[in-house]
């Protein structure tokens, strides 16, 4: 049984103000998306004779407010329970899960995987609810192996990269030594999640994040791990040598992955986001690549990333093999040259700004650009004028063209195994959690503001908060100076700002309250509040979905990709 958890259980019975967490990224604030490896995983386990399935008890919590997670989990039915702590805001859910798990389930075991889970191991598994932690980023392999010894009786000393507790509680670590070195046996199924919702007849509980049926969003993988070295990130290079044991990233073959595409293409016509720069291996696995995509023909709509500038020739490569259309994910996250040059992205402002008009171009329908604040070097003049130098780009491209610019906090915690969680003080960070518990505790605050993990020597967390309101509004307005946006839509973007900034300052003061009721009392008169403004903060968040129809209308192309898959035996 595979369990994502909301990041706060249960954050319907808490006062909490999520804020601009989650303004820039597909689900909400409560983080309901589950990784990709439950679908891979699943997979594995299937094709070896076990039965699974996922529930998504975040995303059921989010479609029903009466929806009671623990009488759920209650009626579950299964051996063991993997939950994944792969991010690390689930530090506090992930584990509440297993808490509920063993309650009514005492002698199923819990098994936590992920990449918070792989760097956490020691203390994960210390825990009373937590029994399994299995490391690294291939594990699909290992967990088949850990599940036959389960299922015969055997001893799990023989199970590479699991760390594990015996009958007396004992801890055993066998090693982190399985690092698949390519992603070519690795099978990335959309039909698993179909097929689970058919046998479970739980649509809800299936999907990958809530209202996703609606506008459906799926991805290939090009690679696990990274050839990039960004300060900040948990996925970077240096962070999956020390995390993963990877010494170098591990790809899928140019053709596979051209497959992958064309084995959701079979099932449904949703976007499909390519996770990965298609360069990061090379010019001749970007060619391989495309001309694989191009002979199979593929209509669906495709979402490049890119981790630097880019050519038109690379664009115009693009555009004539995709038949579907295509958008490009781009992250600066800073227009201030040495506060990117800081991260480690070593591209100039040029680059940038030869980017934007090389893509639209040459086809391109719409172009994401990623801002944040809260860096290493950034004050608040630096991310002010990143957000006001929005203006410039807006102009450097035609008014029709679909450029988008978002500028987020950088929330809620900086990543373990990073370069600047490692050596902080070498980044400008001053860190106010280390330990799992540390992140726990931190997520269990009624605002986003005090969740943050971290100051910096530039900036402490009252300014990166307000800094974050003042960017977002400059940047609104420098949308509509373009002729983006309308003064209405400008004017009421601005005020939600403001609201979510005047409930800020309202938990700060009532936080300020010495008697535990009456403080307990007037942050819930705030909740509905709260609530109301946790998916759109700052952002328009319909700005970030791609137009698409909703799976059910995808019903017929369905039907046959699952009799495609069964006459071709996937699982």
């Amino acid at each position: 049984m595979f369990l994502h958890a909301p990041s706060v259980y249960d954050f319907r019975k808490k006062p909490i103000f999520y804020g601009p967490v989650s303004d820039v990224i597909p689900s909400s604030p409560v983080f309901e998306m589950y990784p990709m490896g439950f679908m891979t995983i699943s997979t594995y386990l299937q094709m070896a004779g076990f039965k699974t399935r996922i529930v998504n008890i975040a995303g059921l919590m989010l479609a029903d407010e009466k929806f009671d997670a623990e009488e759920r989990i209650r009626k579950l039915d299964a051996d063991v329970y993997f939950i994944d702590l792969h991010w690390m805001p689930h530090a506090h859910g992930a584990l509440e899960l297993a808490k509920i798990v063993k309650r009514h389930h005492p002698n199923a075991r819990t098994e936590f995987g992920g990449f918070t889970s792989s760097y956490f191991y020691d203390e994960l598994i210390r825990r009373p609810e937590v029994d399994l932690v299995m490391r690294g980023d291939t594990t699909e392999i290992p967990t088949v192996k850990m599940m036959e010894a389960l299922s015969k009786g055997e001893d799990l000393s023989s199970v590479p990269n699991l760390v594990w507790k015996d009958a007396g509680g004992k801890v055993h670590d066998n090693g982190l030594t399985y690092v698949q070195e390519d992603l070519d046996n690795i099978v990335f199924d959309y039909g698993v999640m179909i097929k689970n919702v058919m046998r479970t007849m739980d649509v809800t509980g299936s999907l990958p994040w809530y209202g996703w049926d609606k506008v459906p969003l799926t991805s290939v993988f090009t690679v696990r791990g990274c050839t990039v070295n960004c300060a900040e990130c948990g996925g970077s290079n240096s962070a999956n040598k020390r995390v993963c044991c990877r010494s170098h990233p591990a790809f899928r073959s140019p053709e596979k992955l051209a497959e992958d595409m064309e084995g959701i293409s079979n099932y449904m016509k949703a976007p499909i986001f390519i996770v990965g720069d298609i360069r990061q291996a090379g010019q001749g696995y970007c060619d391989r690549f495309l001309k694989a995509a191009k002979e199979r023909r593929i209509d669906n709509h495709v979402v490049v990333e890119l981790f630097n500038g880019a050519s038109a020739e690379h664009f115009s490569n693009i555009d004539r093999t995709f038949e579907g259309g295509w958008s490009i994910e781009f992250s600066p996250d800073s227009f201030d040259e040495s506060v990117r040059l800081a991260l480690g992205k070593g591209y100039t402002n040029e680059a940038i700004e030869k980017t934007l008009p090389n893509a639209f171009r040459n086809g391109c329908s719409r172009f994401d650009l990623f801002f944040m604040t809260g860096l290493p070097q950034q004050t608040r003049e630096s991310a002010m004028q990143t957000a006001a130098d929005a203006k410039h780009l807006w102009d450097i491209v035609d008014k029709d063209d679909g450029l988008f610019i978002y500028d987020s906090p950088f929330a809620p915690f900086v990543d373990p195994g990073s370069r600047a969680f490692e050596e902080p003080e070498k980044w400008g960070y001053k860190l106010r959690a280390r330990t799992l518990e540390d992140h726990r505790r931190l997520l269990d605050s009624p605002s986003w503001k005090h969740v943050l993990s971290y100051e910096t020597v530039w900036m402490d967390r009252d300014q990166i908060a307000d800094t974050s309101y003042d960017a977002a509004i400059v940047l609104t307005n420098a949308e509509r100076d373009s002729g983006r946006i309308d003064d209405a839509a400008a004017d009421e973007r601005n005020d939600r700002t403001e609201v979510a900034r005047g409930i800020m300052y309202r938990i700060d003061d009532i936080l300020r309250i010495e008697d535990p009721e009456e403080r307990d009392s007037k942050l819930w008169d705030i909740k509905e509040e709260g609530v109301r403004m946790m998916n759109n903060t700052i952002t328009d968040k319909n700005d970030l979905d791609w137009t698409s129809g909703s799976i059910w209308r995808n019903v017929p192309r369905i039907g046959a990709g699952l009799i495609k898959s069964l006459i071709h035996g996937r699982h």
